[in-house]
């Protein structure tokens, strides 16, 4: 059952649930996922790939980043696109990693920005691969190097609905459009 006021509980409880399947070294994620499971991830536009590259990045990394807060916010933005602007529908189309840009492109002389655009806007509409991840190593570097969080990317990248001077605007100031 799809329960609106709790799917933020419950996704926290399928997340610890899965970084334990990790940490016992279950790297299967479809079998991580019951039916219910799957239906509930569908339900906020989260496929079991991307929970599993977040739940991948938490336990192996040093420092524990993505932090379950961090999947948790990056899903509610997808989750919000995929209900209002979507109408909980899923789209069809799927973004290939080679269909974004060079990972050595810039924007205004800023690196990563073009392909993190495209990511972003990918992660939205729910049309990324399961080659890609939005948060990965490039992705994180670029966040940090430019004191963005993931979440607030991907809702200012929706807030901006393709202008990129308000996307350069907010990257330059880190303040929201």
């Amino acid at each position: 059952m799809n329960d609106s006021y709790n799917w933020a509980a419950q996704f926290g409880e399928i997340f610890v649930s899965c970084c334990e399947e990790y940490e016992d070294d279950n790297k299967d994620y479809d079998a991580w996922f019951d039916e219910e499971d799957v239906g509930f991830l569908k339900s906020i536009g989260c496929k079991p790939r991307e929970l599993f590259d977040f739940v991948e990045d938490c336990c192996s990394s040093d420092s524990g980043e993505p932090t379950p807060e961090t999947a948790l916010l990056i899903a509610a933005a997808r989750r919000d696109y995929f209900l209002v602007e979507q109408k909980g529908v899923l789209s069809s189309v799927v973004i290939k990693m080679s269909d974004l840009p060079a990972k050595t492109a810039e924007l205004e002389g800023i690196a990563w920005l073009p392909r993190v655009i495209a990511k972003a806007e990918a992660k939205l509409r729910g049309e990324m691969d399961e080659n890609t991840m939005y948060g990965c190593g490039g992705d994180s570097a670029f966040f940090s190097r430019h004191h963005i969080h993931p979440a607030d990317f991907l809702r200012v990248i929706w807030a901006a609905k393709g202008d990129t001077h308000k996307i350069l605007n907010f990257v330059n100031s880190g303040k929201y459009l």
